[in-house]
C-alpha cells in the first residue's frame, strides 16, 4: 500500500489456521495466543515450543510476561500470550517485541497465526495488524550500505475480516514518523510544503496556503517573527480539509511545524539543539489524524492547519524585548527567543478559530518543562473543560498512547502579566511552562471548546507502546481513538471499525 511516500506491506488475511504442511513452508511465524495456564490442545508447532520452553527451563507462564522465539525446521517462530485483560499499552508493547524478534531478519513476509474465540481473534487480529504494519516499514535513511529492507507481505491466519482501523492507524503513523524523521535540509518548509501538495491532490482534501506576504497582510506577527530569521522566504501556514458530506462536526486541528529549532537569539547548547529537526512532530501528527480519518471515511468535517517554518539565528532574527501584534490583534512582549512553538501556534489558532469549529485541538513538542513533568512515555493534556480532559485521559488508554490531564486554572495567568503589552510569551524561570504556555494559547482559542497536547511523548529512546523506533509518532492513534471515540458517543458508525479496540 503507498500513500505519496510512504509504503506499508501487502496485508492478507485468512480465515483458516495453516495445515501442518504449510506451516512447515512457512520462514517467519508469530503465533498468538490468549493467556491462559496451558498451551491449547493444538497449538501451532506446541512440539517446538514445548521443546524451546524446557531447555529454558520455564513454564508456559513465561508467554504471558513477554515473547518467547526459537528456531523449528529451519524457520524462525516467535509465540506470545496475550492477555485481553492488560492494558492496551501493554498489550502493544508485547506485539512490538514478538514482532522484532522476527523483524530483526528483515524478512520479506511475515505470517501471523491466531488462535482463541471470536472475540481475542478481533482483538489480536486488529492489534497484530497494527502493529506488524507499521514497524514492517523501516523510516527513511540516506545509507547505501546495509540500508533497512521492508516488510512486503503480513498474513493474518485465523482471522477472517481486513481490520481496516488498523491498516488506517498503521500508515497513518508511519506517514507522520517518516517525516519526523527527515533531516532538516531535506524537509524544509518548502518542501513540507510541496509533499503537503501531493499528499492534497492524492487524498482529495482542499488545501490552502498562508505563505508570507498573506500573514503579512492578515497582521499575523506573532507567525512572522519566528520566521524572520530565516534566510529563506518559505514559511507557511497550511490548512488541508477533509469535507464529508455526512458530516456530523467540524473540528480543527493545529500543529506546530517548526522544521529545525536553534532556538534564536536564545541560541540552545548542543546538547538540546540535537534532534530538533523533529519540532515539526506535532504537524506531522495532525497530518497522521486527517489521513486516517479520511481513509476511515469519517463523519467529521476536518480542518489541518499547519504552522510551518525554522527558528534561525540571524541579524534579522526577533528577539527578547520586541513586541509584536499576532493575527487577532493581541500584542505580546517577547521573553524568550526559544518559546517560538506558542507563537507559531497562536496565529495558527487564531485562523482556525475563524470558522468556529465544534472542538479544536492543537498538537505540539512545546516545552522541555512537560517532558521533566511526565519523561517520554507519556503525553501532557491541558483544557479548562473537564469533559475534554476525561476524555482524553479515556481515550489514551484505549489507544495504548497514555496521557495525562494537567491543571489549567486561571490564576496561573498572573505570571503572563506584561508591564508594555497584552501578555507576555514565557516567564525566564520556567516553573510550571507547561501550565503557561496553554494559559497563553488559551487566548488565542476563545471561548471554543479547545485541548492542548503537548507532545513530550514523540521521541521515546527504543520505541514506545506499538512503535519500535524512536520517533514514534505519539498522538496519531490518540488523535484517532479520541475523534472515533467522540462519534460513537453520537451513536454513528465508524467503517471498518471494531468494537474491541
Amino acid at each position: 500500500m503507498k500513500t505519496g511516500f510512504y509504503m506499508l506491506a501487502d496485508l492478507e488475511t485468512i480465515a483458516a489456521l495453516p495445515d501442518p504442511g504449510q506451516l512447515a513452508g512457512l520462514a517467519h511465524v508469530l503465533v498468538v495466543l490468549p493467556a491462559a495456564d496451558a498451551l491449547p490442545p493444538v497449538c501451532p508447532d506446541g512440539a517446538g515450543l514445548a521443546a524451546s520452553l524446557a531447555r529454558r527451563g520455564k513454564g508456559v507462564e513465561a508467554l504471558r510476561s513477554g515473547p518467547l522465539a526459537a528456531t523449528v525446521g529451519g524457520g524462525l517462530r516467535a509465540w506470545l500470550m496475550l492477555d485481553p485483560g492488560k492494558p492496551r499499552f501493554a498489550q502493544l508493547t508485547a506485539l512490538r517485541k514478538a514482532f522484532a524478534l522476527l523483524l530483526e531478519e528483515q524478512p520479506a513476509a511475515i505470517d501471523v497465526l491466531i488462535d482463541g474465540d471470536s472475540a481475542f481473534v478481533a482483538l489480536a487480529a486488529e492489534l497484530a495488524a497494527y502493529v506488524g504494519l507499521a514497524n514492517g516499514a523501516p523510516l527513511p535513511t540516506r545509507k547505501k550500505k546495509d540500508a533497512p529492507k521492508a516488510l512486503a507481505r503480513l498474513t493474518l491466519w485465523g482471522c477472517g475480516g481486513r481490520p481496516e482501523t488498523a491498516v488506517a492507524l498503521a500508515e497513518a503513523s508511519l506517514v507522520a514518523r517518516s517525516l519526523t524523521a527527515l533531516p532538516p535540509n531535506v524537509l524544509t518548509p518548502g518542501a513540507y510544503r510541496d509533499r503537503l501538495a501531493d499528499m492534497a491532490d492524492e487524498m482529495g482534501w482542499d488545501s490552502e496556503e498562508f505563505d508570507g506576504q498573506r500573514l503579512a497582510g492578515l497582521g499575523a506577527g506573532a507567525f512572522l517573527a519566528v520566521v524572520q530569521g530565516s534566510s529563506e522566504d518559505d514559511a507557511a501556514i497550511v490548512r488541508l480539509s477533509y469535507e464529508p458530506a455526512d458530516a456530523v462536526e467540524t473540528v480543527a486541528l493545529v500543529g506546530k511545524g517548526i522544521c529545525f529549532d536553534s532556538g534564536g537569539h536564545n541560541l540552545k547548547p548542543a546538547k538540546y539543539m540535537a534532534g530538533m529537526h523533529e519540532d515539526m512532530a506535532g504537524s506531522a501528527v495532525v497530518l497522521g489524524i486527517l489521513l486516517a480519518a479520511t481513509r476511515l471515511r469519517l463523519p467529521l468535517a476536518i480542518d489541518a492547519w499547519l504552522a510551518l517554518a525554522r527558528n534561525d539565528i540571524s541579524a534579522a532574527a526577533y528577539r527578547q524585548g520586541d513586541i509584536v501584534t499576532a493575527l487577532d490583534g493581541t500584542t505580546i512582549e517577547v521573553v524568550h527567543t526559544d518559546a517560538e512553538g506558542r507563537m507559531v501556534l497562536a496565529d495558527a489558532l487564531a485562523l482556525a478559530v475563524r470558522d468556529d469549529p465544534d472542538l479544536v485541538i492543537d498538537f505540539a513538542t512545546l516545552t522541555g518543562s512537560m517532558v521533566t513533568a511526565l519523561g517520554t512515555r507519556y503525553a501532557g493534556v491541558l483544557t479548562e473543560d473537564a469533559g475534554l480532559a476525561t476524555a482524553a485521559v479515556a481515550a489514551g488508554r484505549l489507544a495504548g498512547e497514555r496521557v495525562c490531564a494537567f491543571p489549567m486554572d486561571d490564576d496561573y495567568e498572573s505570571e503572563l502579566e506584561s508591564k508594555v503589552a497584552d501578555v507576555k510569551q514565557c516567564t525566564l524561570d520556567g516553573e510550571a511552562d507547561h501550565i503557561l504556555a496553554a494559559r497563553f494559547l488559551k487566548r488565542f482559542v476563545g471561548d471554543l471548546p479547545w485541548l492542548h497536547v503537548d507532545l513530550a511523548a514523540a521521541a521515546c529512546k527504543g520505541g514506545l507502546g506499538a512503535i519500535g523506533s524512536d520517533q514514534t509518532g505519539f498522538g496519531v492513534a490518540w488523535g484517532l481513538k479520541f475523534l472515533t471515540e467522540r462519534l460513537q458517543s453520537r451513536n454513528r458508525a465508524i467503517p471498518g471499525s471494531n468494537p474491541a479496540t
